[in-house]
């Protein structure tokens, strides 16, 4: 189980800079103006599947950037926090090839968890993706990682998370799973020999 931001996905794909950082200069919307009005209100909803992206950005645009488009914005998100590991894209393949499922364990909302499968192409390196907003839970809550396991039907000793942030690693670890807090400073095919010694 492999996280996606912060471990698969970093930033803008240029220079790996938060994907917010020119929102100003090039939408002309202010990041603090978005994060207080709509991530800060909505986002949890959102993010558990309990709305939609749509049901409140274009109303939250309307006050703070009549100007800009929910579409022209969710496209520039999407498209900006996209930059790849590389490496450990390889090294997936390189698990997968030995008969070891790779899927995705992430907090993510519908529409992106959509883009990241297919137009960035992630499908075609793990066998599939769990995701907050289809769970109904999200890390590093308990239930998460209990639905995970019942959605693979396997223990969940059998599942190990790679995971950037040490709250959710150390949820995993709680929830019986097996768990690598990644920083990408080390191949992940030393990192699973490591944890399984």
């Amino acid at each position: 189980m492999v996280d996606v931001d912060g471990v698969l996905i970093h930033g803008r794909p240029d220079d790996g800079s938060h994907w917010g950082s020119s929102l100003e200069s090039e939408l002309g919307l202010r990041s603090e103006d978005l994060q207080r009005e709509f991530f800060d209100v909505y986002w949890n909803d959102i993010v558990l599947g309990r709305a939609g992206l749509m049901d409140h950005l274009p109303r939250v645009l309307d006050r703070i950037a009549p100007h800009l488009s929910a579409e022209r914005l969710i496209a520039y998100w999407f498209a900006r926090d996209a930059r790849l590991d590389r490496n450990l894209l390889k090294d997936l393949v390189q698990v997968r090839a030995t008969g070891i499922p790779v899927y995705l364990a992430t907090n993510q909302e519908r529409m992106r968890a959509e883009y990241l499968m297919e137009t960035i192409g992630l499908a075609q390196y793990v066998d599939g993706i769990h995701y907050s907003a289809e769970i109904g839970a999200k890390k590093p809550d308990h239930e998460f990682f209990d639905k995970v396991a019942s959605r693979m039907g396997v223990e969940p000793s059998k599942l190990l998370l790679l995971d950037d942030a040490l709250s959710n690693v150390d949820a995993a670890l709680a929830a019986g799973w097996k768990a690598i807090h990644w920083s990408g400073d080390k191949s992940l095919l030393h990192s699973v020999i490591l944890i399984s010694m």
